[in-house]
């Protein structure tokens, strides 16, 4: 079965359902490329039109995709933002591990309707795959109960739904989080409070998006670095060293883990 995804975050999570009995396009699958204003291709268009499931992650994160899935007249769609936090302010979500969950569901039955045959299979994947979220879950939520009180800053609230699932406070100046989403100056005022958090260690860990690198983060970067306080490294699609969601959201609670017990 051909499936077209906006990322391919969503496309390895089609991927851990789906097996050998799908073929995944993920249209960014380049670290350096920007979802927010990416242009699609000729070769995206024609991807589109065979495909027999399109997932996009929505919530104005990859809106290039909701022309493209319009492309594909007959395909099953789903948006990951509806099926996991619609209505939220944050559209990252395939840090949302509940909501994944939920994603993987909505896989499963798409993809059982379109080869009812291997309905079992793709159900008996997602069940494996929810338990291997499950762990992550529980995981991520110790690291809160262990280390109470605890307050990170983040260069963008990318994030920001696995620090929920961790329970551990987001102390980020309100303007500077609020600029950075909407890609205007942070007023220099949120950057001298921001800063003042790092270098007074008042927060465990700097949170920063690998994939949003400007003066500011670097600098953020640097001071953490040169106060002792802990970096932790997150990304919008999937980094070359990692096998597939479970891998990598794996290796970002350990990340994460490491920081707080630093």
């Amino acid at each position: 079965m051909k499936v077209v995804a906006s990322t391919d975050v969503w496309g390895s999570v089609v991927s851990a359902i789906g097996g050998d009995k799908v073929q995944v396009t993920s249209i960014i699958h380049d670290p350096s490329a920007d979802p927010h204003s990416y242009e699609s291709t000729a070769d995206d268009a024609l991807a589109a039109k065979k495909a027999q499931l399109t997932l996009g992650n929505g919530g104005g994160y990859d809106q290039f995709f909701t022309k493209l899935s319009g492309e594909a007249a007959s395909a099953k769609k789903l948006v990951a933002y509806d099926i996991a936090k619609p209505g939220e302010e944050n559209e990252h979500v395939w840090y949302d591990l509940p909501g994944v969950e939920k994603v993987a569901d909505q896989v499963a039955a798409a993809l059982g309707e379109i080869q009812p045959a291997s309905k079992k299979t793709f159900d008996d994947n997602a069940k494996t795959f929810k338990s291997q979220v499950d762990g992550l879950i529980k995981k991520a939520a110790a690291l809160g109960t262990a280390h109470p009180g605890t307050k990170v800053v983040v260069t963008e609230p990318v994030a920001h739904y696995l620090l929920k699932t961790a329970n551990i406070a987001d102390a980020t100046p309100k303007a500077f989080s609020d600029a950075i989403e909407n890609e205007t100056d942070v007023p220099a005022a949120a950057v001298s409070d921001f800063t003042k958090l790092i270098k007074e260690k008042q927060v465990k860990a700097l949170v920063n998006n690998v994939q949003t690198v400007t003066p500011l983060t670097k600098q953020a970067v640097a001071d953490a670095k040169a106060s002792g306080v802990a970096v932790v490294d997150v990304s919008e699609t999937l980094p070359a060293n990692v096998t597939g969601y479970i891998d990598w959201m794996t290796k970002d609670v350990d990340s994460l883990s490491g920081a707080l017990n630093s």
